[in-house]
């Protein structure tokens, strides 16, 4: 099994980084479909995941077409405003693998893509007023979820003190 983030043509370079420490710290695999708002090589990229940079699984497509005609057998959940279910009621399979797509910042995922997966398009509760939440904040609360239902599989899940010890 694995947690994989899709990120469908991001357009803002701390989003991604954000969301990439959240893969390295998870072990989440990083997919990134093209075009993108930025380079790879923005420094502003970088700075919001730099330690992480290294420890990433990175895999990146030319088009949204390229990915899912890759991936056209795999369980895909689409985030997005518009979806019909909470991500939190899905049962997320820990004998496959997990891919979490994500849209632009500015316009989310293509309504044709949504409208032909009305099954597996997700969204996290919010008010009714408002937009939605920020694209790195919507990947973490997924991967966690994902995680929490898989017991978080190899993560670390007890903390220690620097100065004391725990009783």
């Amino acid at each position: 099994m694995s947690l994989n983030i899709v990120l469908c043509e991001p357009q803002i370079p701390q989003n991604t980084g954000n969301i990439s420490r959240t893969c390295a710290v998870t072990g989440a695999r990083l997919h990134l479909i093209h075009p993108f708002g930025f380079t790879i090589t923005d420094k502003q990229l970088k700075r919001a995941g730099l330690d992480y940079w290294d420890k990433l699984d990175i895999t990146e497509y030319e088009s949204l077409g390229s990915f899912m005609e890759l991936h056209a057998q795999d369980k895909i959940y689409f985030f997005t405003t518009k979806g019909r279910k909470r991500h939190s009621d899905v049962q997320y399979d820990p004998n496959e693998d997990i891919y979490l797509m994500f849209g632009r910042e500015d316009a989310g995922l293509p309504e044709e893509l949504l409208y032909a997966h009305p099954e597996t398009c997700v969204r996290i509760p919010m008010r009714p007023t408002l937009r939605s939440l920020n694209l790195s904040n919507s990947a973490a609360i997924a991967a966690y979820e994902v995680l929490r239902q898989w017991d978080y599989p190899e993560l670390e899940t007890r903390g220690n003190l620097t100065k004391y010890e725990w009783e």
